[in-house]
């Protein structure tokens, strides 16, 4: 299976580059995954398709202000660092992409906020990745979040004025690189009414990585290897999913790591079982889903992981054709664009 195989054309015009003001205004277009019947709606008419027994499973990660620009300790050349993941038993440890990396060798101390967060690296890890260790005084979140900035995908060239609008209403667990943005499109008001008519809705974390915009190298995507992301289900999660199916209801999905979370945890039959660690399930074209039955998702790049997993979902066929009619349709893509439910 070759990555040509999920090409499209996409004119730059349709790239998001702003959030809309009002989540839920977003388009949305209705993939039929059996028949590839397009229709095209409104994000807030989602709770027309949601039934009173399904279960929506959301992603409540929190994506961390993950970008820092330092200056060099000693030469004050300036340096970029993008945090990309803690490491589990070291709290002030963390694996890093640092720009340029050749002025980043270990050993080299790196100053932000005039010395109120300082970072020195201990050691080169796989790809030219670093991992450097903090040191500060006070609260760590505190000043990150005083001294970092959003990690915008490098497809987005507008500055954010607003930090929440990379976050997800529900968002409660610090740790991502980047925001699960099929929830960007919910507001408060729009989760309440999908409660109301009696729709169960589970939280599971899942920590999502860079390696989520990382292009696919290989020409055989088999080849591909994944990075691995962190995810926790508790029980309450666990039992409201494993109810819902026994009950006949639908598992939905809201974005493709909510998708890789439950598929990572899901038994043969489907049942999940609490729990938590590192995945790197890939999920393409032949994949049979054991969770899932429908997902919630945005308009994703040409040729990546995320394409080849919903294509593994609806098809290959439908999705392109889908996408095309998106482009035709002038839908707006990628993280602050438009939405689809694949159902």
């Amino acid at each position: 299976m070759n990555k040509e195989e999920f090409f499209y054309e996409l004119p730059e015009a349709l790239i998001a580059q702003d959030p809309l003001s009002d989540r839920s205004s977003s388009r949305l277009m209705v993939l039929d995954k059996n028949t590839g019947e397009i229709r095209h709606k409104i994000f807030k008419d989602i709770i027309d398709y949601l039934e009173p027994n399904d279960c929506l499973v959301i992603n409540d990660t929190k994506v961390i202000p993950a970008r820092l620009i330092g200056e060099r300790v000693g030469t004050g050349a300036t340096i970029e660092v993008l945090l990309l993941k803690r490491k589990p038993d070291e709290k002030d440890i963390w694996e890093v992409l640092v720009k340029p990396g050749k002025k980043a060798k270990v050993g080299t101390e790196i100053s932000f906020g005039d010395g109120k967060l300082v970072a020195k690296v201990i050691d080169i890890v796989e790809e030219g990745n670093r991992l450097i260790q903090f040191s500060y005084n006070g609260i760590f979140e505190e000043i990150l979040d005083e001294l970092g900035q959003m990690p915008l995908p490098p497809y987005i060239t507008h500055k954010l004025e607003d930090k929440n609008r990379y976050q997800t209403v529900y968002a409660k667990y610090q740790g991502s690189a980047a925001a699960p943005t099929a929830g960007l499109h919910f507001t408060k008001e729009l989760l309440g009414k999908i409660k109301e008519k009696g729709v169960t809705i589970a939280s599971v974390t899942l920590h999502v990585g860079l390696g989520t915009f990382r292009p696919v190298k290989e020409e055989n995507i088999l080849e591909h290897h994944m990075h691995s992301e962190f995810y926790m289900i508790n029980e309450e999660a666990a039992k409201k999913i494993n109810e819902t199916k026994k009950n006949g209801g639908r598992i939905i999905a809201v974005g493709t790591t909510s998708t890789r979370t439950l598929e990572s945890a899901a038994k043969e039959d489907g049942t999940i079982e609490a729990s938590s660690g590192w995945t790197e399930i890939f999920i393409y074209p032949g994949y049979t889903f054991k969770s899932i039955d429908a997902l919630i998702t945005n308009f994703h790049l040409p040729e990546s992981t995320l394409i080849m997993l919903i294509s593994a979902l609806a098809g290959r066929e439908h999705v392109l054709n889908a996408y095309a009619t998106a482009v035709e349709e002038k839908y707006r893509f990628f993280s602050f664009g438009d939405a689809m439910l694949i159902h």
